[in-house]
């Protein structure tokens, strides 16, 4: 039987390969650079309310205020990184001399403090068996590539791919803030006229959770970060600048922060600095944790009306799936599917 391509069917058949042919090219187009684009838009979206502001200030001035916001906001991100990195050359130097030490001469005496711990003796046989077998600590230390050539240029790479997409993440800021409103009202548009009203809802959904992400997981981890490297220089831990960066990074997966400063305390008392691997804990459990702890499901459960552990369990998918960008998009889309199924129920009593 031939197919009659007049027919309306056959039309919209057709309509449809085209278009899932035109967008599905744009987007592989478009791929390489979805990350700063993200990037930039969350970016746009935190800061907005400022933009806005600034606007009334200056009115009639759009691009002075798109190009002032834009300078603003990469000088914001990257004066505390410029000081961070630099802090962290003589650290890192330091910490490369030790595994280099490490590598070359195997591990150092256990501190005798250990042995005075609970399950001391166990621990101190341990260790002694592993320090008897230098080759064994070199092969471990070697395993890590942290002295590998080969590793370091490819480190370096990376990093010039990044300082890369955060240069293009900062020039679509720019268009963001210049054309924002006549994208986000034709994205809009769009999209509720080819999924409905209800849209308009999981668009808000997704603004909320990205504010709420930002200032309950990013802001939230840069704080323990500060206040635990401050308590690392008090307590008089070497490098403390390297393991409060440490800290911040770690502390970007919810309550897993701990874990730096409880093993810098250990290594404190171990070496019979009571006082202050004491105080190193008390200021990690009574300070950094409280932020942790408190704020955080605060100000990410009572903002987007989902239950911390899958804002939780959309930060661990998220980071798993998509790199460090999935640090926002796991929890939104948690919250858009929370939304869509919520919608659901409503539906559901109503009938």
């Amino acid at each position: 039987m031939p197919i009659n391509i007049d027919s309306p069917l056959a039309r919209r058949v057709a309509t449809f390969a085209f278009l899932v042919f035109i967008f599905g090219l744009t987007l592989w187009v478009l791929s390489p650079f979805f990350a700063s684009l993200a990037w930039a838009g969350i970016l746009a979206y935190v800061t907005w309310p400022l933009h806005q502001r600034l606007r009334h200030w200056l009115p009639g001035r759009d691009k002075l205020v798109a190009l002032l916001m834009t300078l603003g906001v990469a000088a914001t991100l990257l004066l505390p990184l410029v000081w961070v990195m630099s802090t962290l050359v003589g650290d890192v130097a330091v910490a490369s001399a030790t595994i280099r030490q490490f590598s070359e001469q195997g591990l150092p005496p256990l501190p005798a403090g250990v042995r005075a711990w609970p399950g001391g003796e166990w621990i101190a046989a341990n260790y002694q068996r592993v320090q008897a077998d230098p080759l064994w600590v070199r092969a471990q230390i070697d395993a890590l590539e942290l002295t590998d050539t080969h590793r370091l240029r490819a480190l370096a790479g990376g990093i010039g791919r990044n300082v890369a997409k955060f240069g293009l993440a900062v020039l679509a800021l720019f268009f963001l803030y210049r054309h924002g409103d006549s994208v986000l009202a034709q994205f809009r548009g769009v999209a509720t006229r080819w999924l409905g009203e209800a849209v308009r809802g999981h668009i808000q959904a997704v603004g909320v959770t990205v504010r709420a992400v930002v200032f309950g997981i990013v802001l939230t981890a840069l704080a323990q970060g500060l206040l635990a490297g401050l308590g690392y220089w008090v307590a008089g831990v070497p490098a403390p600048a390297l393991w409060g960066v440490i800290t911040a990074l770690v502390s970007l997966i919810p309550f897993v922060g701990p874990v730096v400063w409880i093993g810098l305390s250990l290594g404190l008392l171990a070496h019979g600095e009571t006082q202050a691997a004491l105080g190193l804990f008390l200021w990690g459990a009574l300070v950094v944790s409280w932020v942790d702890n408190l704020i955080r499901p605060i100000v990410i459960s009572e903002s987007t009306r989902i239950p911390f552990l899958l804002v939780f369990l959309g930060v661990l998918g998220g980071l798993h799936a998509f790199g460090l960008i999935g640090l926002f998009l796991g929890p939104v889309l948690l919250a858009v599917s929370l939304a869509i199924w919520r919608e659901w129920l409503v539906h559901a009593r109503a009938k």
